[in-house]
């Protein structure tokens, strides 16, 4: 099987399924440092930076990221230090496996 991180993000039609919670649950394993929201439909993943530069770099290296791979998270900098990143499929108001290699590529890039 192809790791997560080795995919490319797909175009997802609206009219598709979200994955089911046994290929979430399975999925959330490949990428521990990431939960899932309390709505079910979410993925994300909290990161503490030193500084308020800091986490506006680690909120860029996100987007460029995500524009690279056509699927685009929430990117929150709150506290002055501190960023979280959700991600969900919107066409499907759920998750896709889309989400899950985002996050991959996220924790590569940003640790």
């Amino acid at each position: 099987m192809t790791p997560l991180v080795e995919k490319k993000c797909v175009p997802c039609e609206g009219g598709a399924k979200p994955l089911d919670t046994d290929t979430v649950k399975r999925l959330l394993k490949e990428v521990p440092q990431w939960h899932l929201g309390a709505d079910g439909v979410r993925i994300a993943r909290d990161f503490k930076c030193k500084d308020f530069a800091a986490a506006m770099a680690l909120a860029n290296r996100v987007a460029a990221l995500a524009e690279e791979e056509g699927h685009h998270p929430d990117i929150l900098i709150h506290g002055w230090n501190r960023v979280r990143i959700e991600t969900w499929t919107h066409a499907i108001r759920g998750l896709s496996e889309n989400d899950f290699i985002l996050a991959a590529k996220v924790d590569r890039c940003c640790g």
